[in-house]
């Protein structure tokens, strides 16, 4: 019985040393090569560096049209009792819209020249101040002044404007108060995305530019618009905006002069073209550029986005449209692309309110959609709905124009494909 017991601790003591060598020699590999040690650090071995992962980032331009300011409109924003203005309640209805927006722009057709130049509309037109603290608060960060009432208050009021517009955080772009100023190209970048933006006039009304001083007020002249996209191009903006206004009041379809100078600045590199100055909608259309590499790229131009707010009660300038362009810049490419095109239809809502008439701007399709405004007739919504329809199809009419081509001739040099892609005007 000894000899057997002893025969069991001898097996025991036998097992336990080799659970200790072999944690000992476990132990002594890992040693001999540590844990931190990569192959790329071993002799004749070579690791290629891991692939990018691919992504994307997208952000999205609203642009409307003329932000006026008549007679009527300035003396509904004044309180007497505390005498000053007020014209939040202008963009309240938009608002939600407006700041969903990365690149939020606006065509400012009024100087703000302050109250010693006299507040006054139509013909030559200089609001109060506070305006651009409204539109600041819609949600707006950038404004064209180029414009053909740019110079309503002369030298001294594009100045005053400049600096009204700046104080609050807005950008103005079209005007300058210097050389330098005007040579430097607009560029706010969104989400990775870098975009350039520039603005032109047709002119003046006929009220001069001071000599010496074309900087003040960028004039349209083609070959120097190209010359400006080349520029942005150059210094690697992945987007080019240009704001035109430019056209004939009042015409819902573009003339042949913008039609050109278009098609002209779009070969040139412009992606964006955003039209004002005929006080109604013109339509948009869709470009399919080739670019001197072989790739593809495509632009897109609004003719005219109307009256975004004003006193014009004539048929079609009670109308506007909030443009929607919405880029998608993917990685490690760094390509860029126009992801959705959209316009989303604005009506000037003009109703009377303590003795005078108020102003606000509806968006027709969500009002509509509700149909629970207390200042709307069920008239009035009636009107609202045939508004809507005859807006989304205005606003399309070049895109089905050009399908309706292409289907004819499959070499037209829109593609098909991309223009069906994009008639959703009214479909969110």
């Amino acid at each position: 019985m000894n000899r057997s017991r002893r025969r069991k601790q001898v097996v025991k003591q036998v097992f336990w040393i080799g659970i200790l060598l072999g944690f000992a020699l476990a132990y002594g590999c890992n040693q001999r090569a540590p844990i931190n040690q990569s192959r790329s650090d071993l002799p004749g071995i070579e690791v290629p560096p891991p692939e990018p992962q691919p992504y994307s980032t997208e952000a999205t331009l609203l642009a409307v049209g003329d932000i006026m300011m008549h007679g009527s409109q300035i003396k509904s924003g004044y309180n007497s009792q505390i005498k000053t203005y007020n014209y939040d309640n202008f963009f309240t209805e938009v608002q939600p819209i407006l700041h969903r927006g990365n690149w939020v722009i606006g065509n400012l057709e009024t100087t703000l020249a302050g109250p010693e130049a006299k507040y006054t509309g139509y013909p030559r037109f200089n609001a109060p101040a506070p305006l651009a603290d409204a539109i600041k608060t819609a949600g707006f960060n950038i404004l064209t002044t180029a414009n053909n009432h740019s110079l309503d208050r002369g030298e001294k009021g594009v100045l005053k404007t400049l600096e009204n517009l700046r104080s609050r955080g807005l950008k103005p772009v079209g005007t300058a108060a210097s050389l330098t100023e005007a040579q430097n190209i607009l560029r706010v970048e969104k989400n990775q995305i870098d975009m350039a933006i520039l603005a032109y006039t047709y002119g003046t009304n006929g009220i001069p530019i001071p000599q010496g001083k074309d900087y003040l007020v960028a004039v349209i002249d083609e070959a120097k618009i190209i010359q400006d996209i080349q520029t942005a191009r150059a210094s690697g903006a992945d987007i080019v905006t240009v704001a035109l206004h430019f056209g004939s009041e009042y015409q819902r379809q573009p003339n042949t002069q913008q039609k050109t100078l278009v098609k002209n600045l779009v070969n040139a590199g412009a992606d964006i073209i955003l039209g004002s100055h005929p006080h109604v909608v013109q339509p948009y259309e869709i470009f399919e550029q080739t670019n001197t590499d072989g790739t593809q790229r495509k632009a897109v131009a609004i003719y005219s986005m109307g009256n975004f707010i004003s006193n014009q009660r004539e048929k079609y300038r009670d109308l506007g449209v909030i443009f929607k362009v919405r880029l998608r810049k993917n990685f490690p490419e760094e390509t860029i692309e126009i992801s959705e095109v959209k316009g989303i239809p604005t009506w000037v809502h003009r109703y009377t309110a303590q003795g005078r008439y108020q102003f606000r701007i509806l968006p027709v399709e969500a009002v509509i959609g509700k149909r629970d405004d207390a200042l709307l007739s069920s008239q009035t919504y009636d009107r609202l709905e045939t508004y809507l329809d005859q807006m989304n199809r205005h606003l399309n009419s070049l895109v089905i124009a050009a399908n309706s081509k292409a289907q004819v001739n499959p070499e037209n040099h829109l593609n098909l494909q991309y223009q069906r892609d994009y008639l959703k005007l009214a479909s969110s």
